[in-house]
């Protein structure tokens, strides 16, 4: 990695591309307009839409491929913990992998949710050169995700009468509840461990993610062998051994940003300014784990509806096929997403919102290129894939007649996951929870049960549901994401960075939420380094 210089004179890493490709990303952003001006209307659409920025692409699957290994190694480490508990009987396999799902939709995607804060602060931080805010913002987001554990904790504790009281079956719910007692440990590691994912994330530092992702994965197998089958805590043994390859991972992660040279400009060691941006963090974080599971929760929904179908086992099992090849397709596409997040937020911080844009549809290019290459393979594939599964020639041919529906949910996913992490960038998770709300739980669900149920379509009508919701939210953020005032987000890196309090913060004019007074003066806010005590006479120590 290259090195930056900030405006104080620290050095940091420098953005996902280099400044020669940023300026021939601009130089291409602006021939293509210069061209559509030249040769008329008709050439300008489709080549703006077909042409690829080769040297943004290469950057950006150079980046989204350590992001997509990383999120695999993460996501498999409580997955062999189900599978080897799942050895030890059919009660306990079916008791683990309820709880394993209770606790991804209840915490795990919670944690993810709220550090997606950290993509707009972060990354629109780094973009601006105000390198020592990200230090701030990243443990002023992990004391929020520390608080939410706690919550969520008392929650996994009380697991049986919960699932009870959701119809459950009571010696299934017994079993998951003691599971989910030993994997809470882990939820206050997983929160850390996103969060500091993100702070890496956003400054492109992603290949010692790898590394440092697969070396717990490899040592989670030894761990969790020996827990289950070389002590006396068998069962147990498979959730502890989550909790302790995660505190692992949480642990590599935190002793590498803290002793590495490379993050002196970003981490400069803990300090209590970090409790003052704890509210304007939660602003972001709350309408982020709301997007992201309000999503899961759709998914979990359909599994749900599925059990309540006259041939429930058949169902069930195949919607929850569809829904773990979804899952799988979708940890490819969340390295776009990641990539798409990082590219913006950069680079609107910058000030740059034709490199912006430019990088934003690029990934999109990308992401519809990987659905359809994803889709192939499923098309030609989908028996051997199936086999995977189950062994059943009914589910297999079952199975082959709900691919096509497969096929158009993952590139309508894919999509969506993209322009997700556009928003994010951005900072308008506020309005992607209104999108998400309105396109699953009014449209999709609804057309979901009505299909499946009152039409008696069964699997093929709950995926049209689905179908029908993720078109409507992709949709959506696209219409989001075009009638935007992105002229608007040049201001925003301003009040992102500015070094100050949040009770400063209030102190300052109603006109400076205008921006008035800050346009009307002739300021460098990568110069400000700090507004002064007596805040009221509104002096600056920057150059006016």
């Amino acid at each position: 990695m290259q090195a930056n210089t900030s405006s104080n004179g620290a050095s940091a890493t420098t953005p996902l591309l280099h400044e020669e490709a940023a300026a021939a990303a601009g130089a291409t952003f602006h021939g293509e307009e210069e061209d559509r001006n030249r040769g008329g209307g008709d050439g300008g659409w489709w080549r703006k839409v077909l042409v690829f920025d080769v040297e943004e692409a290469k950057n950006q699957v150079l980046f989204s491929l350590p992001m997509i290994l990383t999120n695999v190694f993460y996501y498999s480490i409580p997955l062999v913990s189900v599978m080897f508990a799942g050895h030890l009987g059919q009660l306990q396999l079916a008791g683990a992998t309820l709880a394993n799902s209770w606790a991804t939709v209840t915490g795990f995607a919670f944690m993810t949710g709220l550090s997606g804060s950290l993509e707009t602060l972060c990354g629109q931080g780094f973009g601006a050169k105000e390198y020592r805010m990200l230090g701030i913002y990243l443990q002023a987001s992990c004391i929020t995700s520390f608080l939410f554990s706690i919550v969520v904790s008392i929650c996994w504790f009380y697991t049986e009468p919960i699932l009870i009281l959701l119809q459950q079956d009571p010696d299934i719910s017994k079993t998951a509840a003691l599971y989910m007692r030993y994997l809470i440990p882990s939820l206050f590691a997983y929160g850390i461990i996103q969060n500091i994912l993100r702070f890496l994330q956003t400054q492109s530092i992603v290949m010692p993610l790898v590394f440092l992702s697969a070396l717990p994965m490899a040592l989670h197998f030894g761990i969790v062998y020996a827990l289950v089958h070389l002590t006396s805590l068998g069962f147990k043994g498979a959730p502890l051994a989550a909790s302790v390859s995660l505190w692992i991972s949480m642990l590599l992660l935190a002793v590498y940003v803290i002793y590495s040279k490379k993050f002196k400009p970003t981490w400069q060691g803990f300090s209590s300014e970090s409790f003052s941006f704890i509210l304007s963090n939660l602003k972001l974080a709350l309408p982020s784990a709301a997007m992201v599971c309000l999503e899961y929760w759709a998914f979990e929904i359909l599994v749900f509806l599925a059990g309540l179908m006259p041939n429930a086992e058949l169902t069930t099992s195949l919607i929850a096929m569809c829904v773990n090849t979804e899952t799988i397709a979708y940890m490819i596409t969340y390295g776009l997403s990641a990539a798409a997040s990082t590219r913006v937020s950069n680079e609107l911080g910058s000030g740059n919102l034709d490199r912006a844009k430019s990088a934003m549809l690029v990934t999109l290019k990308l992401s519809v290129l990987l659905a359809l290459t994803f889709v192939l393979a499923l098309a030609f594939g989908h028996n051997i894939w199936a086999g995977f599964f189950n062994d059943s020639p009914e589910i297999i041919e079952k199975f082959a007649s709900l691919t096509p529906f497969l096929a158009i949910s993952i590139t309508f996913d894919s999509v969506q996951g993209v322009l997700s992490g556009v928003v994010r960038g951005c900072g308008w998770q506020h309005l992607a929870v209104y999108a998400n709300l309105a396109t699953f739980y009014f449209i999709g669900m609804p057309i979901a049960g009505f299909l499946g149920f009152k039409l008696n379509l069964q699997a093929k009508g709950l995926w049209t549901g689905l179908i029908c919701g993720l078109s409507m939210q992709a949709s959506t953020l696209l219409l989001i994401t075009l009638c935007r005032n992105w002229k608007d987000l040049r201001n925003l890196p301003q009040l992102v960075v500015l070094n100050v309090s949040c009770s400063k913060l209030s102190e300052l004019p109603a006109a400076i939420g205008e921006l008035q007074m800050l346009k009307s003066l002739d300021v460098s806010f990568n110069s400000i380094l700090k507004i002064p005590e007596a805040i009221g006479d509104q002096q600056f120590h920057s150059r006016v």
